[in-house]
């Protein structure tokens, strides 16, 4: 009688040489990038099939203020709403979709429409009355100043060497 191995047959290497445990995460890895593939941000694909819309957004801080860039294509300024409250900035609005009555067979849709909301924490509190914001091809610029007591106490510390 022929004996048999009692170790599970994925402790064992397959045909190709390759750990089965190796296998399975390289087969992982490439789950989560055919869902990043299948799912690009700024939207994300909802079990229905459809795209949520959410925009990208830059956050710089300078000496002066915070400057917010999002990228709002085919919007109006009239689509969107822009308020502070405490220290959260909050844009929000909706991407419509535009429909035209014609009869045609889509094969792939990839832009993203809805309503959205995108809320940042700020590191401070700021005076909504100075907060300015513009939209101009598709971008919205925010500019969030700091107030005079956080400049004061933003110091630059020098950098030496250690040689």
């Amino acid at each position: 009688m022929k004996a048999r191995s009692l170790l599970p047959s994925l402790w064992h290497k397959d045909e190709s040489g390759e750990s089965p445990f190796l296998a399975l995460h390289h087969e992982i890895d490439r789950v989560f990038d055919n869902f990043r593939r299948g799912a690009p941000w700024p939207g994300f694909r909802l079990p229905n099939g459809g795209v949520r819309f959410a925009p990208l957004m830059d956050v710089v801080e300078t000496d002066k203020a915070i400057e917010i860039d999002a990228e709002l294509p085919g919007m109006t300024e009239k689509d969107i709403d822009v308020s502070v409250v405490d220290n959260v900035l909050t844009v929000k609005g909706e991407k419509k979709e535009e429909k035209e009555e014609k009869e045609a067979d889509y094969h792939m849709v990839e832009r993203s429409y809805g309503a959205f909301t995108r809320s940042l924490t700020l590191p401070y509190e700021v005076d909504a009355s100075k907060v300015d914001a513009k939209f101009d091809k598709g971008v919205l610029k925010i500019t969030l100043p700091k107030p005079a007591e956080v400049k004061a106490k933003t110091k630059k510390i020098k950098i030496k060497s250690a040689a």
